[in-house]
């Protein structure tokens, strides 16, 4: 276009959808993408955690336990409830998304209690952080729920406590807080913990990250790689 003219004209001349400029992007990643270690599922999450940040460096840092998709695919085709360490990962999280995958999900199956006035009065009593109540407040969605860590390193590493003094026992742990301070050691504990986790190494992460990386679970979960008969389906438990 040339000076003077918006260059929405452009996009106005010659229309494209939401979902062609989506699958346009995807494309894009895919063929800009340096050779990689990555399974096709496992790829289908970091891809969608690169369009989410447009950082390819990420494809270095990405970690997956071995029975990560697996494990997170049978539990959002359970309904399992979801704990989330940040208001802005509730906002971002798609209900219709997940209710693609099971129909039961609803906003009460998002929970994070960072602004509750319990954990709130705990902290200023105690001089800690409101993330470690309420992360132990979520005990009961932790065991056997989904975790979604994405701001806060105290919240993972109080769930790592759970699960090394009190048995707690996810059935997903995506866990990317952001940080300069307990970060690194709050992720390299998730990772040696046994319990299924998606990570990304080092000090990047954030909420954006970690909701990239539910929703690229649930794509999978509905038309992906994963055979049906290998997971339970919606409302079954194991």
């Amino acid at each position: 276009m040339h000076a003077g003219v918006p260059f929405l004209r452009s996009l106005l001349e010659s229309p494209m959808s939401g979902e062609e400029i989506e699958a346009l992007s995807f494309a894009t990643i895919d063929r800009e993408a340096p050779p990689h270690r990555f399974s096709s599922a496992q790829w289908a999450v970091v891809r969608r955690m690169i369009h989410a940040t447009a950082d390819f460096g990420l494809m270095e840092d990405v970690t997956f336990s071995t029975d990560a998709i697996a494990a997170g695919v049978a539990a959002l085709r359970a309904g399992r409830p979801l704990f989330v360490d940040a208001n802005m990962i509730r906002a971002g999280l798609s209900l219709a998304r997940l209710r693609e995958v099971c129909p039961a999900y609803g906003p009460e199956s998002i929970a994070c209690y960072v602004a509750d006035r319990e954990v709130a009065a705990q902290a200023r009593e105690s001089g800690l952080p409101r993330s470690l109540f309420a992360a132990r407040k979520g005990a009961p969605i932790l065991d056997g729920g989904i975790a979604l860590i994405g701001n806060a390193p105290v919240a993972l590493l109080e769930l790592n406590r759970l699960a090394i003094e009190e048995g707690i026992r996810p059935a997903l742990v995506v866990g990317m807080p952001v940080g300069f301070v307990h970060v690194e050691e709050s992720k390299r504990e998730l990772m040696s913990l046994g319990v299924p986790f998606i990570s990304v190494a080092g000090r990047r992460g954030g909420s954006p990250l970690a909701v990239s990386a539910l929703h690229a679970l649930c794509s999978i979960s509905v038309c992906g790689s994963e055979r049906r008969g290998a997971v339970p389906s919606c409302g079954e438990r194991r």
